[in-house]
């Protein structure tokens, strides 16, 4: 294959996956967030948490459509861009995308609907079970995506002959050592994602001091909430970390820029690299920035534990290091930022400064916790190029390559691929960020009286049998937007 029809190809996957994966882990989160605040409602009969469950529920349906749209779209480029990956890889990576389809997208497709257009139709109880249902779907969804992708990680429970992947063994396959680290590490990227998306919001309403007293209350609950997950999330992310230096040493090495296993005087130096400028083709850093030891502290607990360098590989299996390396620390920094943000938001509300009164005084913090509300999207951007950048060569670690997976096509069917796919997927980034901000900037609808049990929240009423037939029907209009 042309070198560049290949570069084309795995540009133009990178690009879909890049745009598809924004939008799930905001539905996942956002959904579970969704479900807390309908609980409270029908707990407190607060009307207030009922005005949060339909305004954010909009944002959610409107981020869910980009997800299902960019889905499509991601699964053709699968059977497009890497044919014989798909069919060799089919008895095992086919299968779990079909468990999702069945198990988790139809599971919430059914669901959805009820939550979507359920209100006053059903009972309040049953919204709840619809709601509760969605949230689930979604995690299990995450659950088989996840699991293909670790799957492709560390490959267990198969064995390839004759160009096909033959399991096995499901359970080893399915509770693969990458996925029991890196599905918890996701989920909880996604619960940590809409607590920032929602504290965005919510910040951003105050400061404009629209429905100040209505916000108030989840940004509170949502900071409240990031002082447990944000920490929890540095916590599974190191738990990771350790998973793939044990099972994909060559990845931690390019992710850390770790090119050499010992010192010229072969002491064991373990430098951790704050910042470098690495050099693929010299198979060195030209210079870096270094915390001596420091790797083999978080890596091995001990200052003195050998980690594995690139040099321990051959050069046609090490991955390049700039994507992984630099992602990696973006990730990392975001990570830690989210976390000093809520620890501040948190510090405010023992202080009593997070009061109705007080609140609106907090401007810098209301501006940083705006501005951090984008953060977490960047993290989970990173964090996936880190994943996907640092196995390669390996389409499946060890067992194929990408140049074994890819589609063989001409430079002039992978640009057209590459410009049909970037105009499509900026067409959904576009419109999906401009009606979230319309939404956002209109605000929570507080006029339509909140639906009562079986009723109609909008509409018409039709006359009943016993009326005057002579006169038209009457109608009682509900009033105001869904």
């Amino acid at each position: 294959m042309d070198p560049f029809a290949l570069f084309l190809t795995r540009l133009d996957f990178a690009w879909v996956t890049t745009f598809h994966f924004i939008y799930p882990p905001l539905t996942i989160g956002l959904s579970v967030l969704l479900f807390f605040a309908e609980w409270r409602w029908l707990h407190t009969g607060n009307e207030g948490w009922y005005r949060l469950v339909r305004f954010f529920g909009r944002l959610f349906i409107i981020n869910f459509g980009a997800g299902v749209a960019t889905g499509v779209v991601l699964e053709m480029a699968f059977g497009i861009l890497y044919g014989p990956f798909s069919q060799a890889a089919g008895p095992y990576f086919g299968v779990v995308l079909g468990y999702e389809t069945i198990t988790a997208f139809m599971y919430e497709a059914g669901f959805i609907g009820l939550m979507v257009f359920g209100w006053g139709k059903i009972s309040r109880r049953m919204h709840l079970f619809a709601t509760f249902n969605v949230a689930l779907s979604s995690t299990l969804s995450a659950f088989w995506i996840m699991n293909a992708n670790s799957w492709m990680q560390t490959p267990t429970g198969v064995e390839l002959r004759d160009g096909i992947f033959h399991v096995t063994d499901w359970w080893a396959a399915i509770f693969n050592p990458n996925f029991l680290s890196g599905f918890p590490h996701m989920w909880v990227a996604a619960l940590e994602l809409a607590l920032f998306f929602v504290i965005g919001v919510c910040a951003w309403s105050v400061l404009k001091g629209r429905h100040v007293e209505l916000f108030a209350r989840p940004l509170k609950y949502a900071l409240l909430a990031a002082v447990i997950i944000t920490p929890l999330q540095i916590y599974v992310g190191d738990v990771l970390g350790h998973a793939v230096g044990n099972t994909q040493p060559a990845a931690l090495a390019a992710m850390e820029g770790h090119y050499y296993t010992h010192n010229a005087d072969g002491s064991v130096n373990t430098t951790w690299n704050v910042l470098a400028w690495p050099n693929d083709a010299e198979g060195r850093n030209d210079w870096a920035l270094g915390i001596p030891h420091a790797l083999s502290l978080i890596e091995t607990w001990s200052l003195y534990g050998v980690v594995p360098g690139l040099d321990q590989f051959k050069p046609e299996d090490r991955p390049p290091v700039w994507v992984p390396f630099y992602s990696f620390r973006i990730m990392l920094a975001i990570g830690f930022f989210l976390f000093a943000v809520a620890l501040w938001g948190g510090w405010l509300i023992a202080r009593g400064r997070m009061t109705l009164k007080a609140m609106a005084g907090n401007r810098w913090f209301l501006r940083v916790a705006v501005f951090s509300a984008f953060l977490p999207f960047l993290a989970i951007w990173t964090g996936w190029w880190v994943r996907e950048v640092a196995r390669q060569p390996w389409l499946v670690t060890g067992m194929m390559r990408i140049s074994e997976g890819v589609s063989q096509m001409s430079v002039a069917a992978a640009a057209l691929w590459l410009a049909s796919f970037m105009a499509f997927e900026l067409f959904v980034w576009f419109f999906t960020w401009y009606f979230l901000a319309k939404v956002i900037r209109q605000g929570p609808d507080m006029d339509t009286p909140v639906v009562a049990e079986g009723q109609e929240p909008l509409g018409y009423l039709e006359a009943t049998p016993d009326e005057d037939e002579s006169q038209p029907a009457y109608v009682r209009p509900y009033g105001g937007r869904p």
